[in-house]
């Protein structure tokens, strides 16, 4: 069979189970197993595939139609324009998450300064890692509990060429005087100029979470208390004593938790501004505060 016979089945498949995005999910996965680049796909399509290789395709696809993410299948996400390694250890980067990236890129963009960074739940690493590639002179503390996490943020630092200017912290956030100590030896100062996190964030009885999050990505990563507001509030009131007189809050939450966390971000007193930013899709995604001496 040649590539766009093969392909067009699959797109027609992943249309019948009900496979949000079909066409693209389809190109994702042939285009990774044939390591040909997605346009390559239909300058090839009179291209006769052999047995192994429908062998092959068959196999993503059936993960695919199982529920498991192009992400996982793939071994990696793009987000704010490079390359992140991904597996089960590590939630998906999303797209929404980009805008903690942009606004920090925009507050330091008419200030010259080696930045002093925290990414408290760094995952792959993805906020924090883009930040490095972003501003040459700034320096991070990346924690996360899952060391496994950390091992594949560290694979990430170095394929993006940051890993002098990071130092990984293996603890719970939560352990704010380990994270400290640690920050003030890679630093030589006790001041953060940027707080950066996406915590767990999601209610524990969220019905509106997709099966697929539920069953592939690490839940410890996902689910908070008190609605999911729980680790938003104990993280920012407890670092926020740590915050450099010049600085920057930023922290990814839920649609419908804008409102509760601006009011919480005001009532920690530090913060001459306070604002929620909304996602593309027009819903509150990341609280914003910024302080000034």
């Amino acid at each position: 069979m040649k590539l766009k016979e093969v392909l067009d089945i699959t797109i027609a498949f992943f249309k019948d189970k009900k496979i949000e995005t079909p066409r693209l999910d389809a190109e994702l996965l042939f285009a990774h197993y044939l390591k040909l680049e997605r346009i390559q796909l239909y300058m090839k399509f009179d291209q006769p595939l052999q047995e192994t290789e429908l062998a092959g395709l068959r196999e993503l696809v059936r993960r695919r139609v199982q529920g498991e993410p192009v992400a996982y299948i793939l071994g990696y996400r793009d987000f704010y324009g490079y390359r992140f390694e991904v597996n089960s250890a590590t939630l998906i980067p999303r797209p929404e998450t980009e805008h903690i990236v942009e606004e920090v890129v925009k507050w330091t963009a008419d200030k010259e300064k080696p930045w002093t960074m925290i990414d408290l739940g760094c995952g792959s690493g993805c906020i924090g890692l883009s930040l490095l590639k972003q501003l040459p002179q700034a320096r991070l503390i990346a924690v996360d509990l899952s060391d496994k996490a950390l091992e594949v943020a560290q694979r990430n630092a170095q394929t993006l060429e940051v890993a002098d200017r990071v130092q990984f912290v293996h603890s719970d956030a939560g352990n704010v005087d380990l994270v400290m100590s640690s920050f003030k030896d890679f630093m030589g100062q006790d001041t953060v100029d940027v707080l950066l996190s996406n915590p767990p964030y999601i209610a524990a009885n969220d019905p509106s979470v997709e099966e697929n999050v539920k069953k592939y990505e690490p839940s410890s990563a996902l689910y908070a208390d008190e609605e999911g507001l729980a680790l938003l509030k104990k993280w920012s009131k407890d670092y926020a004593p740590y915050l450099s007189s010049e600085a920057v809050m930023l922290m990814e939450m839920g649609m419908s938790q804008g409102m509760a966390m601006k009011s919480h971000f005001e009532n920690l007193k530090i913060f001459k501004s306070v604002r929620v930013v909304k996602d593309l899709s027009g819903h509150d995604r990341v609280i914003y505060g910024v302080k000034h001496g």
